[in-house]
């Protein structure tokens, strides 16, 4: 099956940096990334996976190429224009910070305490595409932040020792980088200062800056670089006590660069500030007649850093977690562990805004190249903004399942997958754009069953804390609260296929109960398992409820006669999931042993068996003794779900694995391995036996807490709400395991579903990967169909287009036909690849502003290929079908939206241009400077022609009245 990973929804931020481009946020989401397009209010991830959880996003300036770094050094280079993977590459070890050059052409990155600069890889085909420049080891501990210079020449490193350091790309002669001290506890952000912090500096009187550091303690100091003449002037007036310490650290105690008799120009003075490329500045010194030798890239003798300025953020107690400075404005951000984030101008440090947006650690902040969005992530509750601080509005506010993800639903149109978490909320998801549409969140415990009502209306939940609950999708409302007499746990839920009943199993009762949905009563409590019930399902289209249960059995009840229980299947083991084929004709049970059963359940009789134990078995825990290849325990099915046209079943467990079964042959089609996540627990099949000792795993040995914040948040994490509550049997230490809780295929047959440790993985058919082969020719090719619309055969050109499957021909061809012959190009169209134009129609809907152009598209195939369509099988054209009334929806609300909109701009406008005439002077116009006015006679209601239809009648009435009508005076502008 060509099944290929679409996205992932519901996964949380946990942490790392942030990246905002102009209109998109990349952030890391376990070891994947994940891309925002604010504009289009759309989510997407890309289907590359790291060695483990990413830390480190690195972004090129020009947008083209991304590095994605995980906690082990390991990366990857990524082109987001084609979205191909182009190299995988190994620092050798953890990168806490890494930047581009503002050029584009090297990288730089801080690998524990030394300083790597790499090439960046170019277009031609080389060997080794990633090129060490050279490495800086002069730190004495771990590098915390890098930046980079305007004119790409020298790098500012912040290090945990407490200092700052400044070094050069290219190594230089007798050059000794600077040691800025003065810091008392670690820096987290160093930033050289751009044209606009020295032109506000220059305009104040103040010397320009160089370098703004911030510390984890609050503070804030500016450096500025001048000569040592003016420091010792200074000095003398003020006193060495005012400047001890204050100055940068050099060797020898000397905060200056190797002596050069020779002067350096001027352009070169300011080389921290310049934007200009120094070699450019070099250039022009040396067509000025300086000697080239006296044409260094830095100033000469004499000159070092001096603080200029301290502040204190002053944020009671508070650390300062991130922070970020935008060049172009000279915008500083900081953000604090109490939540809170201020935005300071520089260089007078002056506070612009204040806003506390969380209770817990900011982890990141970023601004975009604007200066006007601002990126803030909270690892802690998983949380991503995107905040307009000009008009202190928000762009973006995104929160996954803080837990796991442990079930999932999809909506009867395939349009909309409901979530439930163990974070007691339950989400609504939006396929084609990936966001959350609404969140409710008025349960208190776990959630453990979903089911939708028809026409998705509406959509039920059950959990652990004794209520179900039914929403509406309407007015996103609880409606209905159903419970039982006494208190119980529930473990799963189903709702017939009218949705007038809902019946949900319990845990500690081993009962099924059924309510009304109407009334909300409860009809009936159906007593026979002696074991918690595991698993619900109505049949499609009889009458009859599948239940199964740990007490080795799998009944079936005629709850609308009344005859209660029908018929009992026998296991050997416990049953875990039960699914109905949709024709209703056959039921599958999944056991503990990891068999799976297909049952007559009408005559009583068993069909035949799947053997998945070995198919589901992988991945080896760090607590297991054996290894992975001999492991039996746990290798079972927990969710079962069969396609649309009960040809497949699909069967996920406690495991890395997704299996895709053919139901009539029973033999397995694919296997999909849902993580490649080592920091889960079963990934690997091979454990190293050297983190083995004789006190267990040594993972899991607590030796010394962890310095880093975001380390103890992910060890809590790790042992789920019991661990972040720290509960007895709950070790920091310990890691979730991969497994699949819940498996969904789509109505629509094109897409399914796994509720996975990490998130809701989505994966999609590619149909560009169906061809058949007897369909072409020779001729047959993408400069057959530009050359069949150049000459002006659109026909010719679409159906060679549909032959060739490629999608971006197919809308290329599909919008390039005239708006009147759409009608005969629809008529000559046979109907083998009428889904296929279909679903390029919808595609081409999301995107394309034609939206009158393709309703007529969509008008004329539904109108003169209707019947073919009809004739055609059900499997074949009932997915594009779905998607077609789903592009329609879609449209039909943006349409709706934008009315609305505009019909309350026109109000306004009308209202307003009402209230301005009020203020004329009645019956005399004004006098004009030039003499030229044009009046509105008094009973004429021109000047309301443009509003009426926008306007009520009522409101103009009573506007005329209140106006009197006078003439109104128009001053007509000659156009420049």
């Amino acid at each position: 099956m060509n099944f290929q990973f679409s996205n992932l929804l519901g996964a949380p931020y946990r942490g790392g940096n942030l990246l905002l481009t102009t209109n998109e946020l990349l952030s890391s989401v376990g070891n994947r990334v994940s891309q925002v397009n604010l504009t289009e209010s759309s989510s997407a991830t890309l289907p590359f996976e790291c060695s483990t959880e990413i830390q480190t996003l690195c972004l090129a300036p020009d947008g083209g190429l991304l590095l994605a770094i995980d906690n082990d050094g390991k990366s990857l280079l990524i082109s987001r224009k084609t979205h191909a993977l182009l190299h995988n590459f190994s620092f050798k070890g953890p990168v806490a910070a890494a930047r581009f050059s503002p050029d584009g052409s090297f990288i730089a990155a801080a690998v524990g305490r030394l300083l790597q600069i790499w090439h960046t890889p170019g277009f031609a085909k080389v060997f080794a595409p990633m090129r060490l420049h050279r490495t800086i080891g002069t730190c004495h501990d771990e590098i915390t932040a890098v930046d980079w210079s305007p004119n790409g020449q020298f790098i500012a490193v912040a290090c945990k020792d407490l200092t700052v350091r400044v070094f050069s790309l290219h190594p230089l002669p007798d050059f000794r980088p600077p040691i800025l001290a003065g810091h008392v506890d670690t820096p987290m952000g160093v930033f050289f200062a751009g044209p606009q912090a020295a032109s506000a500096a220059a305009i104040a009187g103040h010397q320009p800056p160089a370098l703004f550091t911030v510390g984890r303690d609050g503070a804030l100091f500016t450096w500025v670089f001048q000569q040592a003449s003016a420091i010792e002037h200074m000095a003398s007036h003020q006193g060495q006590s005012s400047t001890a310490g204050a100055e940068a650290e050099l060797p020898n105690s000397q905060a200056e660069f190797p002596d050069s008799s020779a002067s350096r120009p001027a352009a070169t003075q300011t080389f921290f500030v310049d934007p200009w490329d120094s070699l450019k500045a070099r250039a022009c010194a040396v067509e000025a007649g300086a000697p080239a030798a006296a044409c260094h890239p830095w100033p000469g003798a004499g000159w070092r850093f001096r603080c200029a300025n301290k502040k204190n953020f002053q944020q009671r107690g508070a650390r300062l977690t991130a922070a970020d400075f935008h060049r172009g404005t000279g915008i500083l951000v900081v953000a604090f562990s109490s939540g809170l984030f201020e935005l300071y101008q520089m260089p007078e440090a002056q506070s612009i805004q204040v806003l506390s947006v969380s209770r817990e650690a900011l982890t990141s902040v970023s601004f975009n190249a604007e200066g006007d969005w601002l990126a803030l992530g909270c690892a802690c509750l998983g949380q991503l903004l995107v905040w307009e601080w000009r008009s202190e509005t928000y762009v973006l506010r995104q929160q996954g399942h803080f837990y796991d993800v442990s079930v999932a639903a999809f909506s009867p149109d395939g349009a909309t997958i409901a979530t439930g978490g163990d974070d007691a909320k339950v989400k609504l998801w939006s396929i084609a754009s990936g966001f959350c549409q609404v969140t409710f969140s008025q349960h208190t415990a776990p959630v453990t069953g979903l089911a939708w009502l028809p026409e998705a209306k509406a959509v039920a939940s059950c959990s652990l804390d004794g209520t179900i609950r039914a929403w509406d999708l309407v007015r996103y409302r609880n409606f209905r609260t159903l419970t039982t007499p006494s208190p119980v746990q529930f473990s799963c839920l189903a709702t017939d296929p009218s949705g007038e009943m809902l019946c949900a199993g319990s845990l500690d009762t081993f009962q099924v109960f059924v309510w009304s949905v109407k009334t909300g009563r409860l009809l009936e409590a159906l007593a026979a398992h002696e074991g918690p019930v595991t698993s619900l399902s109505f049949s499609p289209v009889g009458p009859l409820l599948a239940t199964g249960s740990w007490d080795h059995t799998v009944r079936t009840w005629d709850i609308f006669s009344g005859k209660g229980g029908v018929e009992s299947l026998e296991h050997r083991h416990d049953v875990l999931a039960v699914a109905w084929r949709p024709d209703g004709k056959r039921l599958a049970s999944s056991t503990l042993d990891g068999q799976i059963y297909i049952w007559n359940p009408h005559e009583n009789e068993l069909l035949g068996s799947i053997e998945g134990r070995r198919d589901i078995a992988g991945g080896r825990l760090s607590t297991d003794r054996r290894a992975a290849g001999n492991l039996s325990s746990g290798a079972c099915f927990t969710s079962l779900a069969f396609s649309a046209d009960g040809s497949f079943l699909l069967a996920g467990g406690a495991s890395k694995f997704v299996c895709l079964y053919d139901a009539s042959e029973r033999i397995l089609l694919a296997r999909f391995q849902i993580s490649k996540n080592k920091a889960l627990e079963g990934v690997l099949d091979v454990l190293n036996s050297r983190n083995m000792t004789e006190a267990g795993p040594l993972s899991l040995i607590e030796d010394a807490p962890s310095d880093n914040e975001e380390e103890q948040q992910r060890q809590q994490r790790g042992s789920g709400p019991a661990g972040a509550k720290g509960l007895p049997g709950t070790g920091a230490k310990l890691r979730p395991a991969v497994r699949s809780r819940a498996v969904c295929l789509s109505p629509t047959g094109r897409s399914w579903c796994a509720a996975t440790t990490e998130g809701l993985l989505l994966y999609s058919m590619d149909q560009s990967l169906v061809f058949d082969p007897t369909e072409f020719a020779m001729d047959m090719t993408p400069d057959a169909v530009h050359e069949a619309m150049t000459k002006q055969q659109h026909l010719k050109a679409l159906l060679i287009a549909l032959r060739l499957r490629e999608p971006g021909l197919i809308q290329h061809a599909l919008l390039s036909v005239p708006h009147q012959l759409v009608h005969s190009c629809v008529l000559g169209v046979p109907p083998g690849p009428l889904p296929q134009l279909l679903t390029s129609l919808v595609e081409a809907m999301t995107d394309s502003p034609h939206m009158e152009y393709l309703l007529h598209w969509a008008k004329e195939l539904l109108q003169y290929q209707g019947p073919a369509i009809e004739r055609m099988a059900d499997s074949l054209v009932a997915p594009s079908i779905r998607l077609l009334r789903q592009g329609l929806s879609r449209m039909r609300s943006d349409i709706g939206s934008a009315c609305t909109s505009n019909l309350y701009l026109l109000q306004y406008l009308s209202q307003a241009g009402l209230t301005d005439q009020t203020s004329a002077p009645d019956g005399h116009p004004s006098v004009v400077p030039d003499g030229k006015a044009e009046y509105a006679s008094k009973n004429s209601n021109a000047d309301l022609g443009s509003v009426e239809q926008s306007v009520p009648a009522e409101q103009l009435e009573s506007a005329q009245k209140k106006t009197k009508r006078e003439p109104i005076l128009i001053k007509l502008q000659k156009p420049a």
